[in-house]
């Protein structure tokens, strides 16, 4: 078939699909260790109960493991990057278990699944999708954690590939049809392992239990599909016991990356671009929204147009980011499009990916301190001495957090490729990482200056206290001066008599500093109108009764 320009037309199929998802969660902090526990370590002391393992990274000890793409994906970044990516460089005279250098981000893979069955919509055919990796991202300081999951299939129809890029990954149905299935997920998911066995699958047709959740615990539940993947992790309001509890950060949409690789991507149509870039936000039975900003500016705003010169020469590869979502299509007959080694795949599956996980972290981690800096003002209570106490602990920790998150974590520049790094700015902007950076920057520093004006509001009255309390104590010292040390001789009584007295005087005098201290506010008073010449004697008299019988005006 040949369209109107004279290009011979796609016959609509996707000859090899990936999709990677990257859902960000936060996590509580263990009530056992405090705050800065390492959740990494917690998860790694329980592994006989669960299929997660830790990996170092794809840095192997043998270098005839080392493969072409992972030296690219290495010196695609800057050195500051590499550090918080790979850690410090490995020198032959470093301790073997010297940790100091190790990356701040620690990854945990299981192997146990295999493939993803989807039934798209009730009475399709399933679409097996094969299970490439499936990952947990921790990182040190941060009370959260992204979890991975990447999938692939070939010779798809290019329907097919945008209706799984809108229905799969979405943590629970928005809603239910009049059939009772879910709307906008997949009709059914199921988890297989290398047997073929089912290991989960979906339950969103189970509509009270979505319903009876919200309902008593003000917060969505999961689904089984999604919740029997991150065990021993659980949600955080359910009565499953579990020392690992996640909360959502965001919507029940999780971030994707998607690659296509389709036949002569030069013959589709503007609509058809509009409809694949927007995939995960629009129904593909919707009708395109033709007066929406983002149709009509859509390759303003979404397209990364740097490998797409739209000539038989090529290459054609467009990029499209929407924020939530980053997606890659070019022309399976372009050898160095779906090179696995060198080319723009293996480029998609490691440094585009890494792109958009550090964007979703960036987000993701000031989200979760935003929400710490809530939970801690909803939890003070001013009459409470120990809430109180507790509020300036969260507050004074979350800063310090703060303050390492963006020495070490916050990054403007990525790379010096120019593509690497438009990408990584064009998915930054779409999220609002700087603006929200701004924001939580603010909220952490009004919250810091609180505390600060509350302690020198303490200490200004502390320094009250002592003032007052050292006036007293110089009507005593200058009246014992003028009589001498020693008013009463006490120095030839017998030693039981000096004890009895210098007991005594000592129970006197701590009784006098207690009472003085207990009366130091009023005190103050009546010192600040004793010397104000324009007060009355009558109520400056009246200010010192208000300190003998402890009373406000």
């Amino acid at each position: 078939m040949v369209t109107s320009s004279g290009l011979e037309a796609s016959d609509g199929r996707v000859r090899l699909f990936h999709a990677s998802l990257v859902w960000p969660l936060q996590i509580e902090s263990l009530p056992s260790s405090g705050s800065k526990a390492r959740h990494w370590e917690v998860l790694e002391g329980i592994r006989d109960v669960h299929a997660w393992r830790r990996i170092d990274d794809e840095f192997t000890d043998d270098p005839g493991l080392f493969r072409e793409r992972h030296y690219r994906e290495f010196v695609s970044f800057l050195p500051y990057v590499q550090r918080f990516l790979y850690g410090e460089g490995r020198s032959s005279q470093a301790p073997a278990q010297d940790e100091s250098g190790n990356s701040p981000m620690h990854v945990f893979r299981r192997r146990d699944i295999a493939g993803l069955r989807l039934t798209l919509r009730e009475g399709q055919t399933p679409v097996e999708l094969e299970v490439v990796h499936m990952d947990l991202y921790f990182f040190d300081d941060l009370d959260m954690v992204q979890f991975n999951v990447e999938v692939r299939a070939t010779d798809i129809a290019l329907d097919t590939a945008r209706d799984i890029l809108f229905r799969f990954g979405r943590a629970y149905p928005s809603g239910w049809d009049d059939d009772g299935g879910g709307l906008h997920n997949a009709h059914l998911a199921e988890w297989l392992g290398s047997d073929g066995r089912v290991i989960a699958k979906s339950d969103s047709e189970h509509r009270e239990k979505f319903l009876q959740f919200v309902c008593s615990h003000r917060s969505p539940c999961i689904s089984e599909h999604w919740a029997c993947l991150l065990r021993p992790l659980v949600l955080a309001h359910t009565a499953e016991p579990g020392d690992l509890r996640y909360r959502l950060i965001e919507y029940h949409r999780m971030p994707v990356m998607a690659y296509l690789a389709i036949d002569r991507p030069r013959s589709l149509s503007p609509q058809e671009w509009v409809r694949i870039g927007l995939a995960t936000v629009l129904h593909p039975d919707e009708h395109l929204p033709v007066n929406e900003p983002t149709v009509i500016d859509f390759e303003k705003l979404y397209c990364q147009d740097r490998f797409w010169t739209g000539t038989d020469a090529g290459p054609n590869t467009r990029f499209v980011c929407t924020g939530n979502a980053l997606t890659v299509v070019g022309d399976s007959a372009s050898p160095f499009f779906v090179d696995p080694e060198r080319g723009v795949l293996a480029q998609f599956r490691h440094q585009y990916f890494l792109v958009f996980l550090l964007a979703h972290l960036h987000r993701a981690a000031l989200l979760v301190f935003s929400d710490v800096l809530v939970g801690a003002v909803n939890a003070l209570d001013i009459r409470n001495d120990e809430s109180v106490r507790s509020f300036k602990r969260r507050i004074r920790s979350n800063f310090e957090t703060f303050l390492r998150f963006t020495h070490r974590y916050w990054f403007h520049e990525l790379s010096e490729r120019p593509h690497v790094q438009a990408t990584f700015r064009m998915c930054a902007n779409h999220l609002r990482n700087d603006a929200l950076y701004d924001e939580v920057r603010d909220e952490v520093k009004e919250m810091s200056h609180y505390l600060d004006s509350d302690s020198q509001r303490r200490q200004s009255n502390t320094v009250v206290r002592l003032t007052v309390i050292t006036i007293l104590g110089l009507i005593a010292t200058v009246t014992t001066g003028y009589f001498g040390m020693n008013i009463i001789a006490f120095g030839e009584a017998p030693p039981l008599e000096r004890l009895i007295h210098g007991v005594a005087a000592t129970g006197f005098f701590v009784a006098m500093i207690l009472f003085a201290i207990a009366r130091s506010k009023r005190l103050s008073d009546f010192l600040e109108a004793m010397s104000d010449e324009r007060t009355p004697w009558r109520a400056k008299l009246r200010a010192l009764w208000l300190v003998v019988i402890n009373r406000k005006e």
